[in-house]
């Protein structure tokens, strides 16, 4: 059995299995494996300091695969402004035919990605945002449940009610996001009205990933309990793992006229990425991962993730949930 759908056809992608750009980790060692594994990721643009610099991991991760990938380009408020049309530029001119935006709306983007036969797959958070993103032109929207890792916006629906929801609403592919690592999962969310699913967490727990080790190994010690909230209070919910940063940022954010400045040294992305992702000390920083964890048993190559959530998802459509037809 094979999946073929709208998402496969339309991103021309062997399995519906997404590896979304994720700041840090999403280089050419990870979305290199997941393309080999016939799944579709994404390299985050702004992992690398340049447009140039991008432009080199592009061509670095097309040397190491000749299956397609794609490029993340989160568009967010910065201290200090970044030059987004020269990143786009850098994509276009690398031959990358499929981009994911996140953020703020990318309408600004689309003509040029358009103009040069780039396919765009828009991340949002609530059915509003998708819907608006599909009228904007976008060829497929990612929609993040609340379980998932990093910023679920503030509505709190779960995938179990945000997928059909939106599927109600779009016509375009759907990519269901959020607490996904296993072909249940996978058959789940095909079953809501999606097209394939996107996973962080579980690609971050691979060989591939380059996080240290310590971080993996806790991503598999960790339950589905081991995550928290923080940023509630100032109106930017955030899921990470709970760890003494983040119970730290918690407790400091319920005290009275707390402000994002009491913690952001806590917060900072720089910290998280040299004490915990490359340090691997695990309470060293904040750092983020989804309710997914609870479903993550062992670090795996990206090939064997892959292999054994569509084999999984064969056996349930084959033959374990017709079985249960009378």
């Amino acid at each position: 059995m094979a999946f073929n759908n709208e998402f496969t056809e339309t991103f021309g992608i062997e399995h519906p299995i997404v590896c979304g750009g994720m700041l840090a980790v999403g280089t050419a060692e990870l979305i290199a494996g997941v393309a080999n594994a016939g799944a579709l990721g994404f390299l985050s643009a702004l992992t690398q300091p340049t447009p140039e610099a991008l432009a080199a991991e592009i061509s670095r991760c097309q040397e190491m695969t000749d299956k397609p990938f794609g490029v993340n380009l989160t568009i967010l408020p910065t201290i200090d402004p970044v030059p987004y049309d020269e990143y786009r530029e850098a994509i276009i001119e690398s031959g990358i035919k499929i981009v994911e935006t996140a953020g703020s709306n990318p309408a600004p983007h689309l003509p040029s990605f358009k103009a040069a036969g780039v396919k765009v797959i828009h991340k949002a958070v609530a059915v509003r945002h998708a819907v608006k993103a599909q009228s904007l032109g976008v060829d497929a929207v990612s929609i993040d449940g609340f379980e998932c890792a990093g910023h679920p916006g503030d509505d709190d629906i779960p995938g179990l009610v945000l997928i059909p929801a939106a599927a109600r609403k779009l016509d375009i592919p759907i990519i269901a996001s959020g607490g996904f690592a296993t072909g249940s999962g996978l058959v789940a969310a095909l079953a809501l009205g999606a097209c394939a699913i996107n996973m962080g967490t579980r690609f971050e727990a691979t060989v591939e990933a380059p996080i240290h080790q310590n971080v993996k190994d806790q991503i598999v010690a960790n339950s589905e309990l081991d995550t928290t909230l923080v940023f509630r209070e100032f109106r930017n919910t955030a899921r990470v793992a709970k760890n003494a940063v983040s119970d730290e940022i918690k407790r400091i954010g319920s005290q009275p006229d707390a402000t994002f400045a009491d913690v952001a040294h806590l917060a900072s992305g720089a910290r998280g990425r040299k004490e915990v992702l490359a340090g691997g000390d695990v309470d060293g920083g904040m750092w983020w991962a989804s309710q997914a964890q609870g479903l993550i048993d062992s670090v795996e190559t990206c090939q064997e993730v892959v292999t054994s959530i569509i084999a999984e998802a064969e056996e349930l459509i084959g033959k374990r949930l017709p079985a249960q037809l009378a």
